[in-house]
């Protein structure tokens, strides 16, 4: 579950472990924090044998040198814990760690369910759990908070259950690489789920009713980016301009950046669904191809020349 892969987490960056945490390396500079100073401005109190002020703790955790540095693929939020609990110990203990995190990320972990131990971090706005092995996410677990939620490189079919209750204030949606298919799935990308929407990415899944898709992206009035690239619908011909004329707020379409003049090329497109037929043309290209004999190798024989004749064939096989 993701509570699970995120207690591990926390083992593993060592919150309570030298530099961080509370303990005989800093107990008494601690202590005295809810003290008042009687010490001039700049004069700084003196720390006791064996222990070390903050300052020195910090810079272990942040030199990269250091046997207590954070590996390079650490989120931001790893580093922001990590200070934190030295700066300020006694907010990471216990269910306390939960008020604190903002944004929890859990990448290819072996993540298969969205447990509702999800509800304890009240202020999660960002939620990450691309490349595991979730096929359904109930959405009563998820924070109400949520800004960000990925979930690429899953093993998601139906939306059902997400929809149920999805977080209000949701901005990106990531749904790339999963198995997303048919019009029973496409019903749920519309304002009535997501009011505030404004990145949707579907692409790489088996979504193929490119009008059925539109017509409840309309309805989706924030959207101004927007993924499809890897669909059977994005092998239509008229794809990308039906895309850009139905959807005149868009500004981002597969990556691309739609300009003016591309808008004003498909002006119209939109009122002529007739154009969008349900085949597509897939042109292939070879470039070069290695492993046969090259028929320039073999000189024409001449007239009357009794020498053998070799005719080669090859034969290349796409499947789709």
């Amino acid at each position: 579950s993701v509570s699970a892969a995120f207690q591990e987490h926390l083992q593993h960056l060592g919150l309570q472990d030298f530099p961080c945490g509370l303990s005989s390396w800093n107990k008494s500079c601690l202590n005295a924090r809810g003290r008042p100073r009687a010490e001039p401005a700049g004069v700084e109190e003196a720390v006791p044998l064996g222990e070390e002020p903050p300052e020195v703790l910090l810079e272990l955790l942040r030199d990269q040198h250091s046997p207590w540095a954070l590996p390079p693929d650490c989120s931001p939020q790893d580093q922001l814990l990590r200070e934190a609990s030295v700066l300020a110990p006694e907010l990471l203990r216990g269910s306390r760690v939960f008020q604190v995190v903002r944004s929890l990320r859990i990448l290819d972990k072996g993540v298969e369910e969205v447990d509702e131990g999800l509800l304890q971090f009240q202020q999660l706005e960002e939620l990450v759990l691309s490349a595991n092995h979730i096929s359904r996410v109930t959405s009563a677990h998820l924070p109400r908070t949520l800004k960000v939620l990925e979930l690429c490189c899953n093993a998601v079919g139906d939306l059902q259950d997400l929809c149920a209750q999805p977080p209000p204030e949701l901005q990106h949606l990531g749904l790339g690489y999963n198995q997303l298919c048919g019009p029973s799935q496409e019903k749920h990308f519309t304002v009535d789920f997501w009011p505030n929407l404004v990145s949707l990415d579907l692409s790489f899944n088996s979504l193929t009713d490119l009008l059925g898709l539109v017509s409840q992206l309309c309805t989706l009035q924030n959207l101004r980016i927007l993924v499809l690239q890897g669909n059977p619908l994005a092998l239509i011909p008229t794809y990308r301009g039906f895309l850009v004329d139905s959807l005149p707020k868009l500004s981002i379409l597969d990556d691309i950046y739609i300009w003016p003049e591309e808008r004003q090329q498909f002006h119209g497109l939109a009122r002529q669904p007739e154009l969008i037929r349900s085949e597509a043309r897939v042109v292939v290209s070879i470039g070069e191809m290695k492993g046969l004999p090259n028929p320039e190798a073999f000189r024409q024989l001449e007239v009357g020349s009794e020498g053998p004749v070799i005719t080669y064939s090859y034969c290349v096989t796409y499947e789709f």
